[in-house]
């Protein structure tokens, strides 16, 4: 099975609607596809009633197609917002991804919607499996897409829902869309009172929903179809035991407490400020992003595993979420980046990267040499971390005393390895990384080339490195050998630079990048670790525990992203903006599982420790 999502194979009716062949089934009413969506979907499920003095309303649908349900839901939420903080959260399923191209032509058929429709097809989701998170803070809206397989995406999938939309193709021809093992799994996914609606009266569906414990009743339909359904549930399900600490905090803040002003501090700070909290940043350094994140220039690009794991998916959902959220920052610039292969062993993962690649050719290309990622990012971080701040109040030569927590205050701990001094059972270590760099006489375009170590080059700029070297705790000095080390790498990279590098005036800067034992990082609520051992003291003994983790009330954490802080530092924005604010995660179980502080401590005491 390929690692990509297959496209639908789309023929084009004479008035414009768009067929997918595979199913012999239209995308949306030939009538009108729009108000269908209004009648059926929006009034269906009691819209906008009941989002009326939420704060917060998700909606969960199945089979995202051309985006048509959004585009209506969202010019609905547009005309009436409870408030100007409130928040519209959609939640879709899509096995079979359009194109960018292909969504355009069929959403042009709406003049009416046009402005929302170009949003979304400005920033449309990439081809590729897993989860892609959008948001569109000026419009309180969030898209999260799952791609792949209905029958392991929702199973995977993290959210509570109060609204559904059932919105696959014809039962008839598309009955995975709609087999009677999903209505279970959309039950749990939703909270008291919610409400469903579909276009499909089909027995087979009915008695499904009706199985799962939905209450079911046929009403008018839409134009040629007589009938559709209204489908509600009277009380949400008991959540399962918590055992990896993911649960939200009683009360939504309305405020938060970073401690660290790097790039991570700062992707959290602008998550929360488009939220509309109040933030407040706390540094023990004199200033942002002194410490490894404080580089001239740095580099965004994918890190693609051969295998299909949890780990190499979220590493690509982190990396399409952080493409986004830099789109049109300050000191964000695109490129593309030239990977050759340091070795044998990476030659031979870049090959099979490419024979079965999990993303797209507009993203990725093979090459003479190695392969090409397209789109990938150069960032200025000293004014990328400054406008990201822009709004937060920052303290800058504090510390953190974690005996002082607030409850009612959330802090989350964003200070790299310093977060190993506050919980040191965390196990983080620090590595030791420097670049050089030089400005040189000669503009030069964006460009990037990545062998192990990387070069940059921007405009008069020049950055080549990085080191990762073992750090001894002490002050994270520049030294002589790691500068031999990157030079001889720049000549491996581009002899060309190495020339123009040795007349120039070298700079060197060092950091210490946090690793985690098992080089994934750690983002989620921060578990007090004594009485979690006490807990799950059975695990050792290879006993299932199901009990909810012990949690440090108001404490969270966002670190250990070794060399990729500015790839993870916005995806664990929207994680952390999940857990905190009740949203939807913009992730599956299994990855808040991986990157949870929690399960340090339960793979500890499974190994017996």
């Amino acid at each position: 099975m390929s690692r990509l999502p297959p496209r639908p194979e789309l023929d084009w009716k004479d008035d414009g609607t768009p067929q997918d062949v595979r199913v012999d089934d239209i995308y949306f009413s030939r009538q009108s596809g729009l108000e269908e969506t209004r009648l059926v979907f929006l009034k269906g499920c009691g819209l906008p009633e009941r989002w009326e003095g939420r704060d917060s309303f998700t909606i969960g649908e199945l089979g995202f197609g051309t985006g048509l349900n959004f585009l209506g839901a969202w010019q609905l939420w547009r005309e009436t917002r409870p408030t100007p903080n409130a928040w519209l959260h959609f939640v879709s399923f899509e096995g079979f991804p359009l194109d960018r191209e292909d969504a355009a032509r069929a959403l042009s058929a709406w003049p009416e919607i046009s402005e929302l429709s170009n949003k979304l097809v400005e920033r449309w989701p990439e081809r590729a499996l897993g989860v892609q998170r959008i948001v569109w803070p000026d419009e309180g809206v969030t898209l999260t897409l799952h791609t792949g397989e209905i029958s392991e995406t929702l199973p995977a999938s993290s959210f509570a829902a109060d609204a559904w939309f059932l919105d696959g193709f014809s039962p008839a021809k598309n009955p995975q869309m709609w087999d009677k093992s999903l209505w279970p799994m959309v039950q749990q996914r939703c909270t008291d009172g919610v409400s469903l609606s579909t276009f499909t009266v089909a027995g087979f569906v009915r008695r499904g929903l009706a199985e799962a414990g939905f209450d079911v009743a046929k009403v008018e339909g839409f134009g040629r179809k007589r009938e559709r359904l209204e489908v509600s549930l009277n009380e949400a399900p008991h959540p399962p035991a918590d055992v990896y600490g993911l649960r939200s905090p009683e009360r939504r803040p309305e405020k938060v407490r970073i401690v660290g002003a790097g790039i991570a501090g700062a992707c959290l700070a602008r998550t929360f400020l488009d939220r509309g909290l109040q933030v407040e940043v706390v540094d023990a350094s004199d200033g942002l992003a002194r410490q490894a994140s404080g580089n001239p220039l740095a580099l965004v690009m994918p890190r693609l595993d051969a295998g299909d794991t949890v780990q190499a998916r979220l590493l690509i959902d982190a990396y399409l979420r952080a493409r986004q959220f830099y789109a049109g920052r300050p000191g964000v610039t695109e490129t593309d980046v030239l990977q050759r292969p340091k070795d044998e062993r990476e030659a031979e993962r870049i090959a099979k990267v490419l024979a079965d690649p999990p993303l797209g050719l507009e993203n990725l290309e093979a090459a003479a040499s190695g392969q090409l990622h397209k789109k990938a990012l150069i960032l200025e971080p000293e004014k990328l971390i400054a406008h990201l701040l822009e709004g937060a109040a920052t303290r800058f030569g504090e510390t953190l005393d974690l005996s002082d927590l607030d409850p009612d205050l959330p802090t989350i701990i964003a200070a790299g390895q310093g977060a190993q001094d506050l919980l040191p059972w965390l196990g983080l270590t620090g590595r030791l990384g420097q670049v050089d760099f030089a400005s040189v006489a000669v503009d030069a375009p964006p460009s990037a080339i990545a062998s192990g170590h990387y070069a940059l080059a921007l405009g008069q700029t020049r950055l080549w490195g990085a080191t990762f070297e073992a750090w001894d705790g002490t002050c994270p000095d520049v030294s002589e050998a790691a500068r031999t080390t990157n030079m001889a790498a720049l000549q491996a990279l581009d002899p060309y630079w190495r020339q123009a590098a040795r007349t120039a005036d070298l700079q060197s800067r060092a950091g210490v990048r946090a690793t985690t034992p098992d080089r994934v990082p750690l983002i989620g609520a921060v578990p007090d670790a004594t009485v979690a051992r006490e807990i799950f003291e059975g695990v050792k003994h290879g006993q299932a525990i199901e009990a909810d983790a012990p949690l440090v009330d108001g404490l969270f954490m966002a670190g250990g992203f070794g060399s990729r802080g500015f790839t993870w530092g916005p995806w664990a924005g929207e994680i952390l903006a999940g857990q905190i604010l009740r949203e939807p995660a913009p992730a599956t179980g299994p990855a808040l599982n991986a990157v949870s502080p929690m399960r340090l401590i339960l793979r500890a005491l499974k190994r017996g420790g």
